[in-house]
Formats: structure tokens, C-alpha cells, sequence
């Protein structure tokens, strides 16, 4: 008679365990409840190998940096950002390269926008952020993966 008790205590409590696992319906929807925004943000994660991070930043200066300014300038991105990720796994990523664009859009082909920064971003600078990026970046960085970003607007019930 015990075992039978056992057996089917066991058996509902694996069928409560089962019903708790299972989700709940949705309350929110698209749309109404929350809005996906047309920005988006490009993620890169880098992993910049150990007591390298200064010669890092100094090329990020005169490469990333400079031409992320000429394109915000040109009003094609809205901002850009660093972000040092101080722990982790070794093997993991230790800095974030962000970019942020108005609208979706901003991140596909678009020939004038390409001719307009290459004017002014220069044949100079071409030449010397591709050697950067030879000389120094193939070096002394891995990049972790690259991920797009959308922000969504979720705001708190009322």
C-alpha cells in the first residue's frame, strides 16, 4: 500500500511540476503593450589580448574612433561607445565596440551615403586605417561576434 501511496504522490507531484513548467499565456502584446524601436544598435565584442589594451585604444583613436565621428557628423550613425568589460571568462570578450543608428535603414547598402563618408572620411585615412588594421589589430585582438541590437520600449503597467 506504501508503494502505491509513493508511486502516486510521485506521479502528481511530476504533473504539478509539469503544469508549473509549462508558460503562461501571453499578457503582453506587440504593439500595444510594448513597441520594438526602429534604432538599432551594432554590438561588437572584442577580445583584446592581455596588457595590449593600450596600443589598442591609440589605434582605436585613429581608425574606429575618427571615422565613427566622421559618420556621425555626416549624420549616418547617432553615437558610438567603448565599454571595457573588467571580468569574465579568459576566453571571453573584454571590450564592446557600439555603434547606434536612427532607423534600420541606416544599416543597409546605400551608395550615396557610402560616396559621401568615403569623401570625406579620404584616401589618407583609407590607407592608413588599413594598415592598422594589418599591422596592429590581426595582432593583438579577436573579434568575439558582431550583433545587432533593438531596443524595445516596455514601459511598466499602469
Amino acid at each position: 500500500m506504501k508503494n502505491i501511496l509513493f508511486r502516486t504522490g510521485l506521479a502528481a507531484f511530476a504533473a504539478a511540476a509539469l503544469l508549473a513548467s509549462v508558460p503562461a499565456a501571453a499578457e503582453v502584446t506587440v504593439w500595444k503593450d510594448y513597441t520594438p524601436s526602429d534604432q538599432v544598435i551594432e554590438m561588437t565584442l572584442i577580445n583584446v589580448e592581455p596588457g595590449m589594451g593600450d596600443v589598442y585604444f591609440d589605434s582605436l583613436r585613429t581608425t574606429w574612433v575618427k571615422a565613427n565621428d566622421v559618420a556621425k557628423s555626416l549624420g549616418h550613425i547617432e553615437d558610438y561607445g567603448i565599454y571595457a568589460v573588467p571580468y569574465g571568462p579568459a576566453d571571453g570578450f573584454n571590450l564592446v565596440l557600439t555603434i547606434r543608428m536612427k532607423n534600420t535603414s541606416d544599416i543597409g547598402p546605400d551608395k550615396a551615403r557610402y560616396d559621401q563618408f568615403m569623401k570625406a572620411w579620404g584616401d589618407a585615412n583609407i590607407a592608413s586605417s588599413n594598415k592598422t588594421v594589418r599591422d596592429v589589430y590581426n595582432k593583438i585582438r579577436e573579434i568575439k561576434g558582431v550583433y545587432l541590437l533593438r531596443p524595445i520600449d516596455l514601459p511598466a503597467p499602469k
